[in-house]
């Protein structure tokens, strides 16, 4: 079907809606009509030709065999198909013998509906399709409905046909009434306004992605192919999968079986999928509806070929529960195991942030790829994903942890990104996933990057956000480009603008990076006050609502049980001030006991300050034993935390003061080489990593400034102690590195590979351009800016 035959197909359907079901239902609600009465149809039309075939069968078995119950095989024989209907009814029957009667309509249809298959009332039932057919008889319009559905100007059949004035109406293929389908659904999204994430994978895209999973290996294919999509929605990419392979001029010509499996959380969405599998032959229990993420449908399988567009920009709190307990992954998808700087090996997280799922539909592909070991081909995925999972999650972060498992383990293959505006419901940039866990000895530990944004060609009109597709000359580019596996320069047009594609092929190591952190020292003043040991008495987390209490009630908030009467104040006066409070605050902020601690950490400070003065010092260390020696003096007992907190609030950072120290240690020849072995480093240098050789030899640490710490990311290919020498130390001298804080991540910047700098334009252009402007402008900037006229148009010296 071209796509004249197809937009009008879609115009028609589009406008029974409006014809019947403008004073029936609110707009929003008219997919919940359209789309089963569209299947519902297709379905009817395939079973026409072989009713009476299907009728004689129920015969045979009730008469000829006295069976009470039928015998499903030899029906879907007599179909054609993996579904049947024994009713005496179809749609057209149904129409013509119509009468006012609405009930006897009614009745008839629900006879209709209960002769079919059982696979074909899971999807009835799916779209809760007797629901809304009993509802548009009590409205007198059902008639009109079914009417439209068998209208001869309307074809859904496989089969050309003519419409009364002798005009050919084109037969819909399969492939085409998914597209149907998938125009309908979006048209009715948008009509509901719903979200972006929720959109379907134009048809270009998925040739591509039939391209590039399959032309690398045409002549490899094992006898027996399976395909999965755990995110399948009407089935397009499993669909279009099949055709690919099975078409018999198509260019693979293979002669074994396809299987495909797949899931769909939306009931509708399953439905039609479901649908469409059994008009095609395939095993439709085989497609599973429900999330994918919640639980693992497909656990005991292993796919030779994975294609998906999962949502992205979508959150996955409500999965949750059944991937984590807490900080802990229960879910054996979505854990990894990768080492750490040092070698160690750990199974680590490998869960996206929750509002972005669509690593995880990721990780669910890899769960299911066949090892290489058992098939020659391993697995091949392709799948589309936004920017974010190129580079969202910092080192040891999941998002970070998925990229790295899979470039480490040499999965990825290629990436693609493609044009904006691609899309039918979203305008962003977009990617394609290659990836293979049984790669060609010429790409192994390397990776290969295209930049195909801008090979596409604009549409006469807009589908949604969708402004351009791909025509199949883009779509052989960037095939070739895939399969010649070579960087290819992007080409620059008369007025430098890059046109054409761009491909960069690199090692796995070049997306990889260490995350280190670096260290200053803590250099501090200090100085007992009244002021500043004050808010000693107020936990600093609570500091708000205590003050607010103390100012109101005095000493009356160590009374024991007198906060308990001022539950309700507090919380009232916490949502005053836009303060959220959780159980365990609460439950602090009416604690005495908790308020008595606090007073008594005061007066503790209180007494240390008549010991040890007021006197201002920028030697921290000397102020800090002065306090220990105070507090034995007294024979106080304070813990590491009371103590801290005293000496944090009579000191400040002040980069004048001497360096804080954290501990002073003699190093045997043992330890020292030890401490340089771990370090990777020369004795020499062990000032870059914190450690200050001493006149005596001892070695001194200092304690950081935790708001200069800063991070560098250090390629992978890179020295760390390099880099520190070469990007930091020239710049801050007494900075260190942590070496124990490192952590490895990986992310992956198509802006940073293939930008290109384009020359600002001469001052002489941007001058004639302004020039012009203002002689269009009547005059008006040459009046602001004193520039004559006559002159406004020549060129600039």
């Amino acid at each position: 079907m071209n796509q004249t035959s197809h937009n009008s197909l879609v115009s028609f359907i589009w406008r029974i809606a409006d014809d019947c079901l403008r004073d029936v239902y609110v707009r929003g609600k008219y997919r919940d009509v359209i789309l089963p009465m569209v299947v519902l149809r297709r379905l009817d039309t395939l079973l026409e030709p072989t009713k009476d075939a299907v009728l004689e069968e129920v015969r045979y078995q009730k008469e000829e065999m006295g069976a009470v119950e039928f015998d499903d095989e030899p029906l879907r024989d007599a179909a054609g198909y993996v579904f049947f209907n024994t009713s005496q009814w179809t749609l057209k029957k149904l129409h013509s013998t119509a009468t006012n009667n609405q009930q006897i309509l009614l009745a008839n249809i629900e006879d209709y509906l209960d002769g079919f298959s059982d696979n074909v009332k899971e999807i009835v039932t799916r779209f809760k399709l007797f629901d809304q057919m009993r509802h548009m008889a009590k409205k007198q319009v059902l008639l009109d409905v079914i009417e439209n559905f068998v209208s001869p100007w309307i074809n859904l059949t496989p089969h050309d046909q003519e419409d009364p004035d002798g005009n050919t109406l084109p037969g819909l293929s399969n492939l085409g009434m998914g597209y149907v389908f998938e125009e309908l659904i979006r048209k009715f999204n948008e009509e509901n306004n719903e979200e972006a994430g929720e959109h379907f994978t134009p048809r270009e895209v998925i040739h591509l992605m039939t391209h590039l999973m399959f032309d690398p290996i045409t002549d490899q294919l094992p006898p027996v192919m399976t395909i999965y999509d755990p995110a399948c929605g009407s089935g397009g990419m499993l669909t279009e999968a099949q055709n690919y392979i099975k078409e018999p001029d198509g260019p693979i010509q293979a002669k074994g079986d396809v299987y495909l499996y797949g899931k769909e959380i939306n009931d509708e969405t399953y439905a039609i999928c479901k649908s469409d599998m059994m008009i095609k032959g395939n095993n439709p229990e085989n497609i599973r509806v429900g999330s994918t993420l919640s639980t693992d449908e497909f656990s005991a399988n292993r796919f030779d070929f994975m294609l998906s567009n999962p949502p992205y920009g979508k959150s996955w709190n409500s999965e949750v529960k059944y991937i984590k307990d807490g900080k802990d992954v229960i879910d054996p998808r979505f854990q990894v195991e990768l080492t750490d700087y040092w070698g160690n090996k750990d199974t680590m997280d490998a869960t996206p942030r929750s509002s972005d799922g669509q690593l995880l539909f990721l990780m669910e592909m890899v769960n299911k790829m066949k090892p290489a070991g058992t098939s020659p081909l391993g697995s091949r995925i392709a799948s589309v994903h936004n920017g974010s999972s190129l580079f969202t999650g910092d080192a040891g972060s999941g998002e970070s942890n998925i990229r790295r498992f899979i470039i480490e383990n040499d999965m990825l293959d290629t990436i693609i990104q493609l044009p904006n505006n691609l899309f039918y419901n979203t305008g962003i940039t977009t990617y394609i996933w290659l990836l293979t866990n049984a790669k060609p000895e010429a790409r192994k530990g390397r990776v290969q990057l295209i930049d195909a944004n801008l090979l596409y060609r604009k549409l006469r009109k807009n589908l949604g956000d969708k402004n351009c597709e791909f025509a199949p000359e883009h779509i052989k580019a960037i095939t070739d480009a895939y399969l010649n596996f070579a960087p290819v320069e992007r080409e620059i047009d008369a007025n430098n603008d890059p046109v054409g594609i761009a491909v960069q092929v690199f090692d796995n190591e070049d997306f990889g990076y260490h995350k280190v952190t670096i260290e200053r020292p803590d250099r501090r003043r200090a100085a007992f006050s009244a002021d500043r040991i004050a808010p000693l008495r107020f936990d600093k987390s609570l500091r708000e609502p205590m003050e607010w209490l103390y100012a109101e009630h005095g000493e009356q908030v160590y009374e024991p049980g007198f906060l308990k009467g001022e539950q309700k104040a507090i919380v009232a006066w916490c949502e005053q001030q836009g303060i959220t409070l959780n159980a365990k605050q609460r439950g602090k902020l009416t604690d005495t006991s908790f308020w008595t601690r606090l007073r008594d950490l005061l007066k503790v400070a209180t007494q240390l300050m008549g010991d040890i003065g007021t006197e201002e010092t920028d030697d921290f260390n000397a102020f800090r034993d002065a306090v220990t020696k105070a507090i034995k003096a007294r024979k106080i007992k304070l813990g590491v935390t009371e103590k801290n907190a005293i000496l944090n609030a009579v000191s400040w950072y002040d980069e004048a003061a001497q360096k804080v120290i954290a501990k002073r240690r003699k190093l045997s020849s043992g330890d020292l080489n030890d401490l340089t072995t771990h370090l990777g480093c020369a004795t020499g240098d062990l000032g870059d990593f914190g450690w200050y050789v001493q006149p005596d030899g001892s070695y001194l640490t200092y304690e950081t400034a935790t708001d200069l710490r800063d991070a560098e990311s250090v390629p992978l290919k890179d020295s760390i102690h390099r880099y520190f020498l070469a990007e930091v130390k020239p710049h801050v001298e007494e900075a260190w590195i942590n070496l124990d804080s490192v952590k490895i991540g990986y992310e992956i910047s198509f802006n940073k590979y293939f930008y290109r700098h384009k020359p600002l334009r001469s001052l002489e252009e941007v001058t004639q351009d302004i020039l012009a402007l203002e002689e269009k402008a009547d005059g008006l900037i040459a009046d602001i800016l004193g520039v004559e006229v006559a002159t406004k148009l020549e060129p600039a010296e």
